[in-house]
């Protein structure tokens, strides 16, 4: 299978939701999460598609950061592939693709969160020599 992995940008927003929308369960409306996306696009953020046949089938954002612990470094966020197209290796494909660009532009570490129950996504963050460090926390403010 042919994937393309493109860089996107916030006039791909309206491509980007509905993904989003199915990897979150529509918990938030689109004006919200497309004020999200413009904002994010502001900051040290990348999104990457994964097309098939011209179709966005994936998407990937990507966080730049330095930090004390692992130097320059990218946390992968949001790795989404439609479940029609799982288990086919893209994952795998992906990860290999970004990392192998990332090393090459100085970069030191990849790095990401994973929801508990995706069970799935640990034997591949696993397999691909991610190891398991800790928890991730959040504390909604306001409620």
């Amino acid at each position: 299978m042919k994937i393309d992995f493109r860089y996107l940008n916030v006039g791909n927003i309206p491509e980007i939701l509905p993904l989003v929308q199915d990897f979150t369960e529509h918990k938030y409306s689109d004006a919200v999460l497309s004020s999200r996306f413009v904002a994010m696009f502001q900051h040290e953020y990348d999104c990457i598609g994964f097309y098939y046949d011209d179709n966005m089938i994936g998407l990937c954002g990507l966080w730049y950061q330095s930090r004390h612990y692992s130097g320059k470094s990218c946390e992968i966020d949001h790795l989404y592939i439609k479940p029609k197209y799982q288990g086919q290796g893209l994952g795998t494909r992906f990860i290999d693709w970004i990392g192998g660009k990332l090393q090459k532009e100085g970069f030191e570490a990849l790095e990401l969160n994973a929801y508990k129950e995706n069970v799935a996504s640990h034997r591949l963050y696993v397999r691909e020599g991610f190891e398991h460090l800790g928890f991730h926390f959040v504390k909604r403010l306001g409620e």
